[in-house]
C-alpha cells in the first residue's frame, strides 16, 4: 500500500502563465485548477511544449503566474517577494533534475550539504546528515567524489539526496528517468517509490509511460490545460484515503535496502529560519569557502582575472613608494630651513638685464630694515668669486660677505666653530667661516679651525666650518663656499659699498607674505624707484612642495588608472562567469538561496580574487623596488611602507566590491527558470 493521503498542500486555482513573444503573448499554461495533497505520487504527462514543465516551475516556486493564485500550505504565493519564495524552497521542496544538476567542482557530500548551507543548519550537522543520507543511498564509498567521478545512477541518487537534505517534503523529479539506461532507471524509480511510502509528497515530470504508471494519480497536461487527471485504484479506495487523512496506513517494505528500516533517523526535516544576527557571520564564512571553491574550479580563468588586478597593484604599491621615496629626499633637504626669511636682490623684476648695474642696495637699507616692528634681524650680503689657496693647493670659491647673525637667520648650522662677533663686522677682522666642501678639499681629516686660508690674496684665519642645509644645496652642494664678514669683504676683497643683496630675518609669527607686502613700498619710498625684487623662500618652498603633489596625485592617478583596468578586467571576466555559470545559479536557487546569498558569493569572489592579486602585487611590488632604485639618485630609498601595503589592500578590496557589484547583482536576480535552461 502507499503512504497516507494528507490534507490540500498545493492548491491552483485559475492558474495562467503567458510569455511574451514580440508584439505576441503565448500561453504556457491556460487556468488551471488543481489541488494536491500530502503524501501524493503525482505524474504529470504531456507532450513537449504542453506546459507541464511551466506547470512544474510554478509547483516549485521557480517561476510566477500571470493570473490565479498558487497557495503552499495556504500560504498565497503571488504576495511573496523573492527572498520569502526562497524560505518556500527550503521548506518544503526537493528539485530531481533529469540532468542532475550536480556542481562539477565539489564532492558528492558537498553537492547534498548545499541546500542546508542556505537553511543556516551547522557545519557539523550538515556534514553529519549528508553522510548519512548518502551511505543509505548506497553511496558510502563516494562521498568524496566529484561527480564526473560518479555514474549517471549515482548522480541521480546525490541529486535525490539533496533533495532531502532539509526535509524535501514535497519532491519535484523532472524526467528522472530520462538520461539513464532502463535499469538503472528502475532502480531510481524504485527509490522515489519508497520516498513516497516514507510520506513525501512525489511530482514527477515525464514522457514515460512506464515511468507515469508507478505514481497513484496521473494529470494529462495539452496545450496549458489538464485534459486529465485520473487517481489510480478503486473509487472507495480512493474516497478512503482522501476523506480520512488522519487514517494510518502501513508503509511497505524499502525496495532499496535501509530506507525503510532507518526512515526515523534519515528523514529528519529541519525547518528553514531566518538566522540571527550572530548567523551571519558563519553565513559569510560559508559564501567565502563556496567563493573559494569556485574560483579553485576555474584555475586559468581566475590567474587571467589575477594578472589585471596584479599589474594594477604594482603600480599603485610602486608609485606611493616612490612618492614616499621623494617625500623623505624633500624632507632631508629642508631640514634646518628657516622659512621665515626674505631676500632682497636689485633689479626692477627676475631677469632684469640691467639688474647688475643697479648700485641702489646699501647697509643703510639693512639699518632701516633692522629698525621696522616686523623685522627680526637683516643682513648684508656681498658676493664674488676668488682664488683660494692653502699651502700647495688651491682652488676658486663663491666668497660672500655677511653680517653677525647670517648664520642664525638663515639656519646654515655652524658645525664646528663658531661665526663672526660684532668686534669682527666692526674691525673688518680677517677671519674666515668655511663649508665641509672646503675643509675635505684643504684639510681632509685636519682639524682646520685656526688655520689660515689665502682668500684671494687675503690671509684669513679659519674660525667655523658650516655644516648642510637646503640653502647650502640649493646654491650648489658641490661647490666651495667660504663666508667672511661683509665689512672685509667690501673693503678688503671686493672694494665696493654697495650690496649684492640682503638677507632679512622677520618676527616669530609674522607672515613672509604680509611682511613682503610691508617691505617693498617701505623701499620703494627709500629709493624713489621700485628697482629691487623679493625673494620668498617659504612661497617657493611652497610652490615647489605643491609641484610635488602634483606630481605625487599623477603617478598615484597612473597607478589608480592601471587598477581600474585590473578592475574592469575582473568585472568582464565576473560578467562571462555568471553566463558560464548560470545553471549553477539556477540549481542554488532552487535549493533555496536567496537573492543576497547569490549575490554575497559572487561578491565575495571578486574581492576574494583582488586580494589575492594585491598579496601577489606586494610580493612583486618588492622586486620592483629592488628593480628601480638602481636607476635613482643614492640619496632616493624605494621601500614598501605600511602605508603603501594598506594601500594595496584597501584599493583591492574597493576594486573587488565596486567591480564586483553589477556582476554579484546580475547573478542574484538571474530567472531561475531561464539559468537551469541553460546548457
Amino acid at each position: 500500500m502507499g503512504a497516507t493521503i494528507g490534507a490540500s498542500l498545493l492548491e491552483l486555482r485559475g492558474a495562467k502563465r503567458r510569455y511574451a513573444a514580440g508584439a505576441q503573448e503565448i500561453y504556457a499554461l491556460r487556468g488551471i485548477d488543481l489541488d494536491i495533497r500530502e503524501g501524493e505520487m503525482v505524474a504529470l504527462v504531456g507532450a513537449s511544449g504542453s506546459g507541464k514543465s511551466t506547470l512544474m516551475n510554478i509547483l516549485g516556486c521557480l517561476d510566477r503566474l500571470s493570473e490565479g493564485s498558487y497557495r503552499v500550505t495556504g500560504r498565497d504565493t503571488s504576495t511573496l517577494v523573492p527572498d520569502q519564495l526562497a524560505e518556500l524552497r527550503r521548506a518544503h521542496f526537493g528539485f530531481v533534475f533529469q540532468r542532475y544538476n550536480l556542481l562539477p567542482q565539489l564532492s558528492a557530500r558537498a553537492n547534498v550539504e548545499i541546500p542546508a548551507i542556505y537553511v543556516g543548519m551547522e557545519a557539523e550537522q550538515r556534514h553529519r546528515r549528508a553522510r548519512v543520507l548518502l551511505e543509505r543511498l548506497g553511496l558510502e564509498e563516494r562521498l568524496d567524489h566529484r561527480p564526473n567521478q560518479l555514474s549517471g545512477g549515482q548522480q541521480q541518487r546525490v541529486s535525490i539526496a539533496r533533495a532531502l537534505m532539509n526535509g524535501g517534503q514535497v519532491i519535484l523529479a523532472d524526467e528522472p528517468t530520462g538520461a539513464l539506461d532502463s535499469a538503472t532507471g528502475a532502480e531510481v524509480m524504485k527509490l522515489l517509490l519508497d520516498l513516497n511510502r516514507l510520506g513525501h509528497t512525489l511530482i514527477l515530470a515525464t514522457h514515460d509511460p512506464v515511468v507515469a504508471a508507478h505514481a497513484q494519480r496521473i494529470i494529462t497536461v495539452a496545450d496549458g490545460r489538464i485534459v486529465s487527471d485520473v487517481m489510480k485504484g478503486s473509487a472507495e479506495g480512493v474516497a478512503s484515503r482522501l476523506e480520512t487523512p488522519g487514517a494510518e496506513t502501513p508503509r511497505e517494505t524499502a525496495v532499496i535496502p535501509g530506507i525503510a528500516a532507518t526512515a526515523d533517523q534519515t528523514d529528519e526535516r529541519p525547518r528553514s529560519a531566518t538566522p540571527s544576527r550572530e548567523g551571519i557571520w558563519p553565513r559569510f564564512l560559508d559564501a567565502g569557502h563556496m567563493a573559494v571553491v569556485a574560483l579553485l574550479g576555474h584555475r586559468l580563468r581566475t590567474a587571467l582575472t589575477l594578472l589585471g588586478v596584479v599589474i594594477g597593484i604594482v603600480s599603485v604599491v610602486t608609485m606611493v613608494a616612490l612618492g614616499e621615496a621623494a617625500r623623505r629626499v624633500i624632507a632631508a633637504d629642508l631640514e634646518g630651513v628657516t622659512t621665515n626669511t626674505l631676500e632682497i636682490y636689485p633689479g626692477k623684476d627676475w631677469g632684469d638685464p640691467d639688474a647688475t648695474r643697479i648700485q641702489t642696495l646699501t647697509s643703510a637699507d639693512v639699518e632701516a630694515l633692522r629698525r621696522q616692528d616686523y623685522v627680526k634681524d637683516a643682513s648684508p650680503q656681498l658676493a664674488q668669486s676668488a682664488l683660494l689657496r692653502h699651502r700647495a693647493s688651491s682652488g676658486s670659491a663663491s666668497i660672500t660677505g655677511v653680517g653677525v647673525n647670517y648664520f642664525e637667520m638663515t639656519g646654515l648650522p655652524i658645525a664646528q666653530g663658531a661665526g663672526f662677533n660684532r668686534d669682527d663686522i666692526s674691525r673688518q677682522a680677517q677671519v674666515v667661516v668655511i663649508d665641509a666642501n672646503v675643509r675635505q678639499r684643504f684639510f681632509g681629516s685636519a682639524n682646520p679651525i685656526g688655520q689660515t686660508l689665502y682668500v684671494g690674496k687675503l690671509p684669513c684665519v679659519i674660525v667655523g666650518v658650516t655644516g648642510r642645509n637646503y640653502r647650502q644645496e640649493s646654491r650648489g652642494g658641490s661647490k666651495l663656499n667660504v663666508w667672511v664678514p661683509h665689512t672685509t669683504a667690501g673693503a678688503r676683497l671686493i672694494g665696493r659699498s654697495y650690496l649684492d643683496s640682503i638677507v632679512v630675518a622677520l618676527r616669530d609669527g609674522e607672515p613672509p607674505a604680509v611682511a613682503e607686502e610691508k617691505m617693498t613700498p617701505f623701499l620703494t619710498s627709500r629709493h624713489r624707484v621700485k628697482d629691487f625684487v623679493v625673494f620668498n623662500l617659504a612661497e617657493r618652498i611652497r610652490s615647489g612642495v605643491a609641484f610635488f603633489n602634483s606630481m605625487s596625485l599623477l603617478l598615484a592617478a597612473i597607478g589608480i588608472t592601471s587598477l581600474t583596468v585590473g578592475g574592469i578586467g575582473v568585472m568582464n571576466i565576473m560578467l562571462v562567469s555568471v553566463s558560464e555559470r548560470a545553471r549553477e545559479i539556477g540549481v542554488r536557487i532552487a535549493v533555496g538561496a536567496r537573492q543576497g546569498d547569490i549575490q554575497r558569493q559572487f561578491l565575495i569572489e571578486a574581492v576574494v580574487v583582488c586580494l589575492v592579486g594585491a598579496a601577489v602585487g606586494v610580493a612583486l611590488s618588492y622586486l620592483a623596488c629592488w628593480g628601480v632604485g638602481y636607476f635613482l639618485p643614492s640619496n632616493w630609498e624605494l621601500r614598501l611602507s605600511l602605508s603603501a601595503i594598506l594601500s594595496a589592500v584597501v584599493c583591492a578590496t574597493a576594486t573587488g566590491v565596486i567591480f564586483g557589484y553589477f556582476p554579484a547583482r546580475s547573478a542574484a536576480r538571474l530567472d531561475p527558470v531561464e539559468a537551469l535552461a541553460r546548457d
